[in-house]
Order: structure tokens, then C-alpha cells, then sequence
């Protein structure tokens, strides 16, 4: 195959740090319930009487029979699901079921748990319970057949939640942990690879817990064999869901997600006699995704609802009464949800299909309110995370510098992060060394990252092998890189062969790279296959290339539009090549009109 079909080259992994900010649960909100839970194990259920919609389901609307939850269509993840949940019942361990809001996933592990685990005892603390605090419900999972069920994961992280001791301590006592958690947060709160630039990450606990979960993705459209199951179900909400879902997935329309979505965004928009209430959806939503906890106080939510329907329009869209707002957001749709969900009296959150549809940017003064109620440091890691992502880096450093203040080293290293990204690399150099001097490894790792772009190599070095000889995956990995970009491939390529075997993918890409430059091709495909297989997307891309330059065209062009359809804009400009060279120009063309101009070749 003609070389100009690859485009820049490898695509390769650069220094990166750990990711996400470390965001904890421990104090107790209004309608959580009370700790005595943890430690009564007799309270707790038996799987096989367990009760879905007790297990986090959404509801549906009601059936003819009076029945709350339509008949469980198996999906196509249930055969690889329940593997992994018999393994973690085995040998204890992580299973975590990830997805879009409204796709499944609840309901898809606990039928799992149900029919692989029947006598087993559930443990499901109540949202947001710290763990740590309740040595004796863990003692208690010693003693009995036990499973650990959280879900949405992202309420029990970090410190009196699921901490990697925590998750070591139920291993070591083979009590299987299943999860759950929407795609948006498993993205925030995951290690991600370096985007190209060494842009450094936020970092905490989050990320550590993650990397150890066998990971289930669910996809919220339903594949044709699942289509086909759920056509030969009797049940009419099912028959009406294949009817009628269009780009939706069944369990995303039975749960009402989409309609609830439509009429917020309608009202809005229009303000048709709701705007009010549209309003106070948004203020719930909106503070969500700024990182604030729920549930809202109903004072909090008129406060932040004005500015909202200021900014939509105001007196203009000829708003609603307070009380009429409060009954259209909390009217139940379909006997299903409503878009404001009462947790008790005067408190309440966002139905969360709403937080993660919504499109809009949050804007940075509901960030600084959502900061002024924070109740806790928990709450002011949440905020700054959010604000991190979203590039809100003044909220960010004011969420945290108050925690690496008081002692805080994840925040001491997080504010080096928002120093060092300000351009104050004096101050970042200071405040890395302190975490450092005091043990923290993603600060060594950074550190390491920051003199190295100022030129001080050897120090660089140094704190990357610290890192290393200290088992930090991603300081192993950058030292491989150091090694790799100061042309000793050698020891780059053992330092690579360390973090591959210890499952880090960006140096399984890289030692791939590294290989195919030695003329090792056989060796540099087996792991690219490996990468690509365990969802690494530069994996793909070089796989692609490789076979490509070995003129195994077919086998490539599957690759790049694997990559392309996730978004791997190298993949899409090499694709369009190939489709042009091979007279597939229709294609290419339409593959150009949809994509940004910097995806496209020159």
C-alpha cells in the first residue's frame, strides 16, 4: 500500500499523569439513610428476593398487570457479565457495568447477581454511606456469602468509600463487588491517556479503583439480536418500545428518558407555560453537572432557578407561579419519573437522564453558588473537578486551594496542576515538591514531567525512576517514554515490556511502535491486536497502519472505520485516502462533509 495513506506517522502516547480529583462521601444528607444498615447483616436481602427497582432500576410505567418493571430481554453483554461476576464471586474483585443514563445497566446486573448468586446476602449501603466507618459490615462479609452491590459508582469513591483498601480488603475475603456507573462520569473519574500534548491530570483516589474493574460497556442502542428478542415479547410496553423507540434503545424509551428530555428542552426554548419550571429543572441539572451533590434544598433551587430564567428570557416568556413550577417539574411522565425526582420533603434532585443530555456549558457563576453550598470537602473536590474539565480553572483553584491549606496533599497536587496550566510554574515546582517530599507519586510523576520541559533532564529522570522503582504505572510509563525520546531504546523497550505486563495499554501502543521501528513487525502487530481488543483507540489507529503499509487493505480499512466511528480523527483522514485511492469517492465525500476540517487530509 502507497505510504501516503498514513497520516503523521504512529500515533503514539506521551507523558501523562494519573487522572481525577479525588471525591468523597462521607458525611450524611438529607434523606440518606442512617449507618445502623451496615452493620445489621440480617437486614440485609438475599438475591434471589431482592427487588430491582430496590436495586436502583428505573421504573417503567405501570403494565396491564399492574406490574412495575416490563419482563428482562436478555442483552448481548449478559453472557461476558455473568462471567465476570461468577469470576468476582470466586476470587472477589470489581465488576462494573458502564453505559449511558436509562441504558440497562442496573437491571442487566442484578438479574445477573439474582440467577449466578441466589443465597448470597446483598450489601447495597445507601447512596453515598461511607464505607470505612463500618468495619463490621466488612467483618460480616467474612462470615457469610456476601455481595457488594453500588450503584451508580460514583457516589462511593474515595476516601470512607470505595478506597483501593477497601477493595483489596473485600478481594482478599473473595466477596465480589458488582457496580454500576453512567458513561459520563466513568469518564471523568477514569484514567484517561494523554491527549498528544502532556497535558498533566487531576488526580485522587478514583481512577486507582477503576483501573482494577473488569469493565462491562452496555450500549444503549439494542443490536438487531436484541431488537429480535424484545419483538417476541408479549409484554406491550416492550412491543410498543420496538415500535416506536427510533434512535433511541429500548430501555432508554420505556424509561421515559427521551420524552422527559424533548418537554425540558421544549420549555425551555419556548417557555410555553412552563418556563418557571423549565427553569428550576435547569437549576437542579446545572448544579449537578458543576459537581454539587443532591439532593437540592427547594431554597437553593429558587435561588439559582431565577438567574436561569433571567438569562432565558424572563418576564418575557410570561413565567408560571413558584407553585405551578414546582408541580409541572414534579408531575410523573408515563408513570414513570418526573424531571425534578422528590427525595423528602423539600429536597430534590435531577432526573439524571436530563443531567447528561444537556448540551449547554454550565455557566461559571452556578459553579461559584454550587461552591458557596458545598457542605463538605467532598463536595468541594466534586466542584473543582467538574470545573477542571470544563476548564473553569479559576472556580477549580478556589474549590481546592482552601483543602491544600488545611494539609491536603491530592489538593496540594491538584493546585500544582492549576499553577503549572496558569503558566506560575514556580509556584507549581514548589507545591509538587511538597507532595513529593511527603510521598505523593502522581506529584513525583508531574514533577518529573515539569522540569523535563524546562530542560533539567537529569533531575527529571531521576524522580521518573523514583516513581518507578515505587510502582507508579504512569511514571513507569513516562520514564519509558524519557527513555524512548532521549534515543535509548533499549532500556525505553524493557521499561515498556514492564507496564505492558502490568496491563498499562498506552505502553503496550508504544513498546508496538518501538518494535515496528526495529523491524519487528510480527511481534509490533500481536500487541497492537492486544490494545485494540482492550479498547485502546491509538491501538486501533496503528494497528491500521501497520496492516496498511503490509498491504493488507481489507483488514484496514475495517480498523480505521472502527476508529473513525469513535472519533480518532488520524483514522478518519487515512480512511478517506483509502476510500479515494480505491475509487470510492461517494464515500469519502460524504465522510469529508461530516467531518471537521482538521480530520481531513490536505
Amino acid at each position: 500500500m502507497a505510504g501516503n495513506h498514513i497520516s503523521g506517522g504512529e500515533q503514539r502516547d506521551v507523558i501523562q499523569a494519573q487522572s481525577i480529583g479525588s471525591v468523597t462521601f462521607g458525611a450524611e444528607r438529607a434523606g440518606t439513610p442512617q449507618q445502623r444498615y451496615l452493620q445489621d447483616p440480617d437486614r440485609w436481602p438475599l438475591a434471589r428476593e431482592w427487588d430491582a427497582l430496590a436495586a436502583g432500576a428505573h421504573r417503567a410505567r405501570p403494565g396491564e398487570d399492574g406490574s412495575k418493571l416490563p419482563p428482562y430481554v436478555t442483552r448481548d453483554v449478559d453472557t461476558e457479565l455473568r462471567e465476570r461476576i461468577q469470576e468476582a464471586a470466586e476470587d472477589g474483585g470489581l465488576v462494573l457495568v458502564v453505559g449511558d443514563s436509562t441504558a440497562g445497566k442496573t437491571r442487566a446486573a442484578f438479574e445477573a447477581v439474582r440467577e449466578l448468586l441466589p443465597e448470597h446476602r446483598v450489601l447495597a449501603p445507601p447512596a453515598g454511606a461511607p464505607l470505612r466507618p463500618a468495619p463490621d459490615a466488612v467483618e460480616a462479609c467474612a462470615h457469610r456469602r456476601c455481595v457488594v452491590w453500588l450503584d451508580d459508582l460514583e457516589q462511593y469513591l474515595g476516601p470512607d468509600g470505595l478506597e483501593p483498601e477497601l477493595l483489596a480488603e473485600f478481594v482478599r475475603l473473595r466477596v465480589p463487588v458488582v457496580a454500576t456507573m453512567r458513561l459520563k462520569p466513568y469518564e471523568t473519574f477514569s484514567t484517561s491517556t494523554d491527549d498528544g500534548t502532556g497535558e498533566q491530570r487531576w488526580a485522587g483516589l478514583s481512577s486507582r479503583v477503576l483501573r482494577t474493574a473488569e469493565v462491562v460497556d452496555l450500549d444503549r442502542l439494542w443490536s438487531a439480536g436484541e431488537l429480535s428478542r424484545a419483538g417476541a415479547c408479549e409484554d406491550v410496553r416492550i412491543a410498543d418500545a420496538v415500535a416506536h423507540h427510533g434512535t433511541y434503545g429500548i430501555a432508554e424509551y420505556i424509561a421515559a428518558g427521551p420524552v422527559l428530555l424533548r418537554e425540558w428542552r421544549r420549555a425551555r426554548r419556548t417557555g410555553g407555560g412552563h418556563a418557571r419550571g423549565a427553569a428550576l429543572v435547569t437549576a437542579a441539572v446545572d448544579l449537578s453537572r458543576a459537581g454539587l451533590r443532591g439532593p437540592y434544598a427547594r431554597g437553593l433551587l429558587v435561588e439559582v432557578h431565577e438567574r436561569c430564567l433571567t438569562d432565558a428570557g424572563g418576564s418575557v416568556l410570561r413565567p408560571e407561579s413558584l407553585d405551578d413550577a414546582f408541580a409541572w417539574a414534579a408531575r410523573v411522565r408515563l408513570g414513570v419519573t418526573s424531571p425534578l425526582v422528590p427525595v423528602t420533603e423539600g429536597w430534590w434532585s435531577a432526573f439524571d437522564y436530563l443531567v447528561d443530555g444537556a448540551e449547554s456549558a454550565v455557566p461559571d457563576w452556578i459553579r461559584e453558588t454550587a461552591l458557596a453550598h458545598a457542605a463538605d470537602d467532598d463536595d468541594r473536590y466534586a466542584i473543582a473537578t467538574s470545573a477542571y474539565r470544563a476548564d473553569a480553572l479559576r472556580v477549580a483553584e478556589a474549590a481546592v486551594r482552601p483543602l491544600a491549606d488545611g494539609g491536603n496533599l491530592t489538593a496540594t497536587f491538584n493546585l500544582a496542576l492549576l499553577s503549572a496550566k496558569a503558566g506560575r510554574t514556580e509556584e507549581a515546582e514548589a507545591l509538587y515538591r511538597h507532595a513529593h517530599d511527603n510521598g505523593q507519586l502522581d506529584a513525583t510523576n508531574n514533577l518529573a514531567h515539569l522540569l523535563a520541559d524546562g530542560g533539567r533532564t537529569e533531575e527529571a529522570e531521576a524522580l521518573y525512576r523514583h516513581a518507578h522503582a515505587h510502582g507508579h504505572p504512569d511514571g513507569t510509563f513516562n520514564l519509558a517514554v524519557f527513555l524512548d525520546e532521549h534515543d535509548r531504546a533499549e532500556e525505553a523497550e524493557a521499561v515498556y515490556r514492564h507496564a505492558h505486563t502490568r496491563g498499562h495499554l498506552a505502553a503496550t501502543n508504544n513498546l508496538a511502535i518501538l518494535l515496528k521501528q526495529s523491524d519487528r513487525p510480527e511481534e509490533a502487530e500481536t500487541l497492537l491486536r492486544h490494545a485494540h481488543t482492550h479498547g485502546h483507540l491509538d491501538g486501533t489507529f496503528n494497528l491500521a497502519v501497520l496492516l496498511d503499509e503490509l498491504d493488507r487493505t481489507e483488514e484496514a480499512e475495517s480498523l480505521y472505520r472502527h476508529a473513525h466511528d469513535r472519533g480518532h480523527p488520524e483514522a478518519t483522514h487515512n480512511l478517506v485516502l483509502l476510500l479515494d485511492e480505491f475509487g470510492h469517492t461517494r464515500e469519502a465525500e460524504a465522510i469529508r462533509r461530516e467531518a471537521t476540517p482538521d480530520d481531513l487530509p490536505g
